[in-house]
């Protein structure tokens, strides 16, 4: 068995410091390095660029919603062409950036809102899958499987990652708990690395909202603003490695 580990980072925007990315990167395989909209100015993405360099952390991008007051997790009523050139716009930026270090774009991963209406509205979907699909048909895009987003990538012929939150809530139907949920957030690391396990091993964990759901996963997230972040992230890479599972990128 093995998983990726990728949190997403990048994410502070000029003099305001956001998420925990030295604490965390030592720890992860993959990072999603915000590319301006939701945050992330240039000089701090190539900070975290270049903190990922020297732990040997692949770089994707991660494009979100034009929305930096809101940090990219209000939905916006974008039109598929709109939504098309905003990805397009936000992966050549980093692109830009990891070409001056001498490296290259790993994965896709939308922010946010973005990620989340994909995965119901599939106009939006197939047009951050257009996007990708036209900078780099071969670049992986990371998705929450059973959705309409995985079925778009799939669709266009994209190499899909299939990725799960150890520290995100579940609800029945297989969709993330909205952060507004009582229990949506969970900030324990030794829960959230419990739940890690069962993901990966079982392929299950159980809905906020009562039973089971089915869990596929490839990649595992944690999220940069957890506050507790470091923590968390220590906690399911140790317990994963204590059960056998290889820590790599996908």
């Amino acid at each position: 068995m093995r998983v990726d580990l990728n949190a997403d980072a990048g994410e502070s925007y000029g003099a305001f410091l956001y998420g925990h990315d030295r604490e965390v990167f030592p720890h992860i395989t993959s990072a999603n390095l915000a590319c301006g909209f939701h945050g992330g100015s240039p000089t701090r993405i190539l900070e975290a660029l270049r903190l990922a360099k020297a732990h040997g952390v692949q770089v994707g991008a991660h494009p979100g919603f034009p929305d930096l007051v809101g940090f990219g997790r209000r939905e916006m009523a974008l039109s598929p062409e709109e939504v098309y050139a905003d990805v397009l716009y936000q992966i050549g930026a980093l692109s830009a950036l990891l070409k001056a270090e001498g490296l290259s774009l790993h994965h896709v991963k939308p922010h946010g809102a973005l990620y989340l209406k994909a995965c119901r509205d599939r106009e939006t979907a197939r047009a951050i899958a257009e996007a990708v699909r036209a900078f780099d048909p071969a670049l992986p895009l990371v998705v929450l499987p059973g959705t309409v987003y995985e079925e778009e990538a799939r669709a266009l012929g994209l190499r899909v990652v299939l990725e799960a939150f150890p520290e995100r809530a579940y609800l029945k139907n297989g969709q993330l708990a909205p952060r507004s949920m009582p229990g949506s957030w969970i900030t324990d690391p030794e829960e959230a690395a419990r739940r890690a396990v069962r993901m990966v091993l079982e392929g299950r964990v159980e809905a906020l909202d009562g039973g089971e759901v089915e869990v596929r996963a490839e990649t595992l997230c944690i999220h940069g603003d957890n506050p507790n972040a470091p923590l968390v992230v220590r906690a399911v890479r140790e317990a994963l490695l204590a059960h056998g599972v290889e820590i790599r990128a996908f």
